[in-house]
């Protein structure tokens, strides 16, 4: 999947269907951490290639991050070079409407539920967290995110908060893309306790030595190898049901039986033969149309059983 640029410039862009699955899909994250920090959004993306938010990295270590932003309402951390949050354009000035404000502080009050904030925001921003939130501190002096001042409170906080083990971190991160991607927390199976990684821009993903999947650097979303197939399978996510041998790397839809009615365009997902995984790849349709579709390209096919 190749990533265009999402231009976000008005209220419109609230409801547009990709920020829509965004917000929708966000109810099934959950930080790690007991103390939430709230950052503002930044211009640039991934947000940590941004000067601010390079600058907050720096007072914010060991504990969850959120970003607020619209018309998405929120990005935690390890999200952000997920598509299609690291693909839009929008203002960043924080003078936010009374909409964007409700929007952004409902899904941050979903994300954080009774945990602690820190929030380190300004502007509308900071609205939006004063609407929602009552557990929270706030860190920034005269409406500046940046200055020393602003940024000791945010470290002195910081540190009365408890951390957890850098590998529940990893493991937590992993999913949650995860979980976003295929729209349910059972898709956590995908990520063992023990997994490894492996690989500085794409991610293999893996348990003793077998490779599960791979994260990848350009969309922020995992590819599946059979072995993961297998877990969409016990886990009925995303199966597409075939009666013949797979013949090729292209699954047309005349021979597809049925697939299950929540899989869209682009999805990863496991085709199966008499209960058996025979394959795995990406969709070319929506679930409905990969089994009333009479000609086309149903399935992409990546890896398939030998």
């Amino acid at each position: 999947m190749k990533n265009s640029r999402i231009p976000c410039i008005s209220e419109l862009s609230l409801n547009r269907p990709e920020v829509l699955r965004w917000r929708e899909r966000m109810s099934l994250l959950e930080p790690y951490t007991d103390t939430v920090v709230v950052l503002p959004c930044s211009m640039k993306k991934p947000y940590s290639q941004s000067k601010s938010h390079l600058l907050f990295k720096k007072y914010t270590k060991g504990l969850q991050e959120v970003i607020l932003t619209s018309p998405f309402g929120i990005c935690p951390r390890e999200m952000e070079k997920t598509y299609p949050i690291q693909s839009y354009d929008a203002s960043t000035t924080g003078d936010w409407s009374d909409e964007e404000i409700r929007m952004a502080g409902k899904c941050l009050k979903d994300y954080v539920g009774d945990r602690k904030v820190i929030a380190h925001v300004s502007g509308g921003y900071k609205k939006a967290c004063e609407e929602v939130l009552d557990n929270v501190v706030y860190t920034c002096e005269d409406d500046n995110t940046r200055s020393q001042e602003s940024l000791n409170n945010l470290q002195d906080e910081v540190k009365k908060a408890d951390k957890v083990s850098s590998s529940k971190h990893k493991v937590h991160d992993l999913r949650s893309v995860a979980r976003y991607q295929f729209n349910t927390k059972k898709a956590d199976k995908l990520i063992p306790d023990n997994v490894q990684t492996r690989g500085r821009f794409n991610t293999m993903i893996l348990s003793d030595k077998v490779q599960y999947a791979t994260l990848h650097f350009e969309t922020g979303l995992y590819t599946l190898n059979l072995p993961a197939g297998e877990i969409l399978r016990e886990e009925k996510i995303n199966r597409v049901f075939i009666n013949f041998d797979l013949q090729s790397n292209t699954l047309f839809t005349p021979g597809i039986e049925d697939a299950d009615s929540n899989i869209i365009p682009n999805d990863e997902v496991v085709v199966i033969k008499d209960d058996v995984v025979v394959g795995v790849g990406k969709s070319m349709m929506n679930g409905d149309e990969l089994v009333k579709a009479d000609k086309g390209v149903g399935v992409k096919i990546r890896h398939q059983l030998k």
